[in-house]
């Protein structure tokens, strides 16, 4: 099979990984970027638009899909699920459509389909200026959370507790969505919604990650990760637990809310990456996004739970059912993190060997390469890489993982014990 996979701005490497599964699984992937780099994937099955234009992306898809003969289009990147559904539609292959794509873009767009649709789902407002966040915030009650529309990543996500801490974070949001990547990576040329902050009231309980597959009126919760990190207010040390903690009769509450939450989205075949919050012992949809989950959750939800989300893009992207089923845990253990450190560009990193061969690592990925700058809240969100370990129990692998991330030490370009 051959598919097409398209980022409207090349993220440095980050989907490498992503793709080399792909083509694993014996498909022939060929890359369309729409600003990148000339070198970024094999010659021959690689084409560099130089500009993200829709119109432009569109025009030299089809003179390719009518060279090779595409069976489907995907993407790993948030930013080009709007485009992908775009250039899908104009090759008549499978898609989830503009509409569906927007509204799972959108966090006000998403919000606004969740309410008609009756979806629980946090009290919101579209906040464009200071003064419409004061009056949401007081309209719901402190604590709050304040998120741009088009983020990802968690950039520029607060819980606020009060008015002063209100107007800063405001401030810092509003001037960081202008040149956010994720913010500034979306095709031109395609009405997008409103881009600007939105404040929703807060959700007291825990959250847990799915990855899951909508196909026609079925939905499957493929995998289900807990989310177990000490909150702040920010949202970028996330650390996963997995098989999870949630009952049956709790899970069956979940699959109900994230069945109606992407049908209210118009996915109807898609992969998706959900995330739930409960709150007073009910489950809320944070969001739902029309691709698989980031970091090592593809992984996870292999060894935890058997299914693979890459293969389900594959599928997807070419209109088959993939291989699913209703949620079932394997029974091992894992836990996993993200990789932080400090804010600068990076001059190394390094990774023991002991860490790297160790037989309890399932996931390790530094995504951060030397030259790259980290950016930290409240200026970024910039992730290092990506740890993950098994063990007998959550306990167990929490230790190790702990305990190996330690091991990890980065050195930055202005570090002046290493001139």
């Amino acid at each position: 099979m051959k598919l097409l996979t398209i980022e409207t701005r090349q993220y440095l490497t980050y989907y490498h990984s992503r793709y080399q599964q792909i083509e694993d699984l014996g498909a022939e992937l060929y890359v369309l970027n729409g600003e990148g780099t000339p070198d970024f994937w094999p010659a021959e099955r690689y084409r560099l638009v130089g500009t993200k234009h829709i119109d432009d992306m569109i025009d030299r898809a089809r003179a390719w899909h009518a060279e090779e003969q595409f069976d489907g289009v995907i993407t790993f990147s948030e930013s080009a699920v709007i485009a992908v559904a775009a250039v899908a539609d104009a090759l008549g292959l499978p898609g989830i459509g503009v509409e569906a794509a927007v509204n799972c873009r959108n966090k006000y767009l998403m919000r606004q389909s969740h309410a008609r649709h009756g979806v629980p789902h946090p009290q919101f407002r579209l906040a464009e200026t200071e003064e419409d966040a004061r009056a949401a915030a007081e309209a719901f009650g402190y604590p709050v959370i304040l998120k741009p529309t088009m983020g990802a990543g968690s950039n520029f996500v607060f819980r606020i507790d009060d008015a002063q801490e209100l107007e800063l974070r405001f401030a810092q949001a509003i001037a960081g969505i202008r040149d956010m990547f994720w913010a500034v990576s979306e095709a031109d040329g395609v009405d997008l919604g409103p881009q600007s902050l939105i404040v929703e009231s807060f959700l007291d309980g825990r959250e847990f990650l799915i990855e899951a597959l909508a196909w026609d009126d079925e939905l499957y919760l493929g995998s289900v990760v807990d989310r177990i990190t000490t909150e702040g207010d920010t949202f970028d040390d996330d650390v996963h637990h997995a098989p999870t903690s949630l009952s049956p009769e709790d899970l069956t509450e979940v699959h109900r809310v994230v069945k109606a939450a992407a049908h209210a989205q118009g996915l109807r075949r898609s992969v998706m990456h959900a995330e739930v919050r409960f709150h007073r012992g009910k489950p809320y949809i944070l969001e739902i996004a029309a691709r698989v989950g980031g970091g090592g959750l593809d992984e996870i939800a292999r060894v935890t739970a058997g299914y693979d989300p890459v293969r389900a893009v594959a599928d997807v992207g070419r209109g088959v059912k993939p291989q699913v089923w209703h949620y079932r845990p394997t029974g091992t253990h894992i836990t996993s993190m993200c990789l932080l450190c400090d804010a600068g560009v990076v001059r190394h990193v390094d990774v023991p060997a002991d860490v790297s061969g160790s037989d309890d690592v399932f996931l390790l990925k530094i995504t951060a390469r030397p030259g790259d700058l980290i950016r930290r809240p409240p200026d970024g969100n910039t992730i290092l890489g990506f740890l993950g370990t098994t063990g007998d129990s959550q306990e167990s692998a929490y230790r190790r993982m702990t305990e190996f991330a330690s091991k990890i030490t980065v050195t930055f370009e202005d570090d002046p014990s290493e001139d």
